[in-house]
């Protein structure tokens, strides 16, 4: 068996301060975390990409678990490009994070990219306390400029409280299911994203479906949680439609 394996581990937790301290913050190869100057309870990780990758065969995963009274925020430097290697295996990245009661995370990475020739599973796992609180984005890009895509499974998946909120799975590329590519799914679009806020406040309130714009939608989810899904042409565009969103009554 062949590729790299690497897994990167945050842990946050209240400091007894009024801030949040980081005593586990552990890189691994190509996943390298840096922590970077929060603002008042909040602290803040970058994730950098130390090589390229993932490629065929890789096996990278990170895992954020946060605390009760901890607020954390994780970001990533650049966009993580998915590219074929010289193993024909596919490639796996895996995020699992964990929230405690009174504990807050915004997990906002920069965009996937599935480069031509890759092949990548992605799964993001999020369990939730039922004091927790979430913001998670996720954006996809079939293909560079001008470029076909690779094939990606992405699956997602959110607990509250051991209950699933949100459990889907999207293939994409070449391979996958008939239909992706259809008026059904991504109508065409080369970027796809979503995000996820889970907020106690949302059990007694929950959010108001509607369409944001022309390709984004604002449903409540069977729990504390609400869920925005995203299709644009481009990461760009996908990316301001994403930031507006949070701009909603609610979420905000």
């Amino acid at each position: 068996m062949g590729g790299v394996r690497a897994v990167a581990r945050i842990r946050a937790t209240a400091d007894g301060r009024g801030g949040t301290a980081l005593p586990v913050l552990e890189s691994d190869g190509p996943l390298a975390l840096r922590r970077t100057r929060g603002t008042g309870d909040e602290a803040r990780v970058v994730l950098v990409g130390a090589m390229s990758g993932p490629l065929g065969g890789d096996r990278f995963a990170v895992e954020a678990d946060v605390e009760s009274g901890a607020r954390l925020r994780v970001g990533s430097a650049a966009a993580t490009i998915a590219l074929p290697g010289q193993i024909k295996d596919a490639a796996h990245y895996d995020v699992r994070l964990d929230v405690a009661d009174e504990g807050e995370l915004h997990w906002l990475p920069e965009p996937l990219i599935s480069a031509r020739g890759s092949d990548l599973y992605v799964t993001t796992r999020a369990d939730l306390a039922p004091g927790a609180r979430l913001v998670l984005r996720e954006e996809q890009v079939l293909g560079r400029v001008g470029e076909e895509p690779g094939r990606l499974t992405s699956r997602l998946v959110v607990r509250v409280d051991g209950r699933a909120v949100l459990d889907q799975e999207l293939a994409c590329g070449p391979g996958a299911p008939g239909g992706w590519d259809g008026p059904a799914v991504l109508a065409g679009h080369r970027a796809v994203g979503q995000l996820v806020i889970v907020r106690p406040e949302f059990a007694d309130a929950p959010v108001t479906a509607q369409v944001l714009g022309e390709h984004a939608t604002l449903v409540p989810l069977a729990g504390p949680a609400a869920l925005v899904t995203a299709v644009a042409p481009d990461g760009l565009r996908l990316r301001r439609v994403l930031d507006e969103a949070l701009t909603v009554p609610h979420l905000r």
